[in-house]
């Protein structure tokens, strides 16, 4: 662990130095973290929400982490089950499957002032949402974020040999989406 983040950490549990600590934390990750979030769930507006939830669950949580990974992958392990939870309650909500409910607000993106991206972005965030969500997880990580395997493995508790597997299925059925 880097000594920058070891001494962020103690500043994170020290209630002299939390605040501005906690600020300098949100600094630091608050937009790969939305974006990270605003992949699974789409919408600008629930991204910030569960953004929002993200940081209220570190600051709470802070005195519970072990170090034993690094404060990234802690909190990135975080935002991913808040965004899980808030989109299968959502399609709850709305009684339909979640895939059914991504899908939607991937079709629904072309509306969205936030979303810039041309007709095949448009196309590609539709083929991702009709992923099952660990494949679509793995997807957003490895290819937009570039997270390698390993970092990915920690963040997930799933193996490496699982991810590289889920990601290849994800490409080939992607692909498929996009050339039919």
């Amino acid at each position: 662990m880097l000594v920058a983040e070891t001494q962020l950490i103690e500043e994170l549990k020290e209630p002299k130095t939390q605040e501005q600590a906690f600020r300098k934390l949100m600094s630091e990750y608050k937009e790969r973290l939305y974006w990270h979030i605003r992949k699974i769930v789409i919408s600008h507006d629930d991204a910030d929400d569960v953004l929002q939830n993200t940081f209220i669950k570190v600051y709470k949580n802070i005195n519970t982490f072990k170090a034993e990974s690094k404060l990234y992958s802690w909190m990135y392990r975080i935002a991913t089950n808040e965004a899980i939870t808030f989109i299968n309650k959502r399609a709850k909500e709305k009684n339909i499957d979640v895939s059914e409910l991504q899908y939607k607000l991937a079709e629904n993106l072309e509306a969205d002032v936030y979303f810039d991206g041309d007709e095949m972005q448009l196309q590609l965030q539709k083929a991702i949402a009709t992923l099952p969500q660990k494949q679509q997880l793995v997807f957003n990580m490895r290819y937009f974020d570039e997270m390698k395997y390993d970092d990915m493995s920690e963040i997930l508790e799933t193996s490496v040999g699982s991810l590289k597997a889920s990601y290849h299925h994800a490409v080939k059925k992607i692909e498929s989406f996009l050339t039919d």
